[in-house]
């Protein structure tokens, strides 16, 4: 049977293209940085933010912890959103790892954070309070796009303020997308930004964290301190350049199918749609028993992170034909077909 993971985009699998490069990459040492592979990867994603420098790590969560490092010193502080992955998802690790104290407020109902809370969340310059050096966005956020206006406008409050401006770019291709941007477009507004490889771009394994040479540097120092040092990592990076140079305009259909996957649903009477962005719907399940609407969606081969409120991520290996597989599951579910 087949198989359909609507539990995220991380679950895709590599292209064969992808397997191929990375059976054939040409390596080296990346510690002592000799593996050209990884250096071509690296000034390919910088050249694409329009950034001096770029850094290939393990993970977007080691990316953004580097991030963090890089801006930061012990005892300092950085703004975010309550819903932010490098508050709420990273294991603390800004606070464990880096002695950075997080200051969350709330997102906006568009994934932005307003303004002038932020303003108001700012340290004075008192040995009581944490020294506010850094504010980290996140785009795409709940699969929402921040609008380039705002990008804009949050640089010059960083500006202003003589803050540093992070972004979490996880999906930061997705926003480039659907706004129908280069990349650059989007970083122009940042010191330093992540891209993921792994998520819709379809890389097995992968983060980048963008910014200029001194940034880059120190954490590249970081990077070696919390163990992310990889020697021969080219064979990862082969795959990561097809990501970039192949996967970036197909995210156009994964949208395409989160909105068809919308519209199906809206015909179902116990699932109610709160909203599609990009890639992702937001579901309300109403169904009694999610535990037997589980089972029974598992069976006919769709995987579903159920709740109360369900996300449904479409991603690569998820076509047209998954998205039907799957509403004619429910609606079986909901005809008494589980029984």
């Amino acid at each position: 049977m087949t198989q359909y993971d609507f539990r995220s985009d991380t679950v895709t699998q590599p292209t064969e293209a992808m397997r191929r490069a990375m059976a054939q990459a040409e390596v080296g040492d990346d510690v002592y940085g000799d593996d050209p592979t990884v250096n071509a990867l690296e000034e390919q994603a910088a050249e694409l933010a329009g950034f001096e420098a770029a850094l290939f790590t393990a993970s977007g969560t080691q990316a953004n912890l580097l991030a963090l490092m890089a801006h930061c010193e012990r005892g300092d502080e950085y703004l975010c959103g309550q819903q932010a992955h490098n508050y709420k998802f990273e294991g603390g690790g800004a606070a464990v790892l880096g002695s950075i104290q997080p200051q969350p407020i709330d997102n906006e109902p568009d994934g932005s954070l307003c303004l002038d809370r932020l303003a108001k969340a700012i340290k004075p310059d008192d040995i009581h309070f944490a020294r506010t050096r850094l504010l980290s966005l996140e785009n795409t956020i709940g699969g929402q796009v921040l609008p380039l206006e705002y990008l804009a406008q949050a640089q010059a409050f960083a500006f202003e303020r003589g803050l540093k401006l992070h972004l979490d770019g996880a999906r930061v291709f997705n926003a480039a997308v659907a706004q129908n941007v280069p990349l650059a477009t989007i970083a122009q507004h940042f010191d330093s930004l992540t891209i993921c490889l792994s998520k819709g771009l379809a890389a097995p394994v992968g983060s980048l964290l963008v910014g200029d040479e001194a940034l880059i540097n120190k954490a590249r120092r970081w990077r070696k301190v919390l163990g992310g040092g990889m020697r021969q990592a080219g064979v990862l990076a082969a795959a990561g350049q097809l990501a970039l140079t192949e996967q970036v305009e197909r995210l156009a259909e994964d949208h395409d199918n989160a909105r068809y996957l919308a519209e199906q649903l809206s015909g179902l009477k116990q699932v109610s749609v709160e909203r599609v962005a990009t890639n992702m719907v937001f579901a309300q399940c109403h169904h009694p028993d999610l535990k037997a609407l589980n089972t029974h969606l598992l069976a006919d081969g769709c995987k579903v992170s159920l709740g109360q409120a369900t996300r449904l991520v479409l991603h690569k290996d998820l076509p047209r034909t998954g998205v039907d597989a799957l509403v004619a599951s429910l609606h079986a579910f909901e005809q008494g077909g589980a029984q």
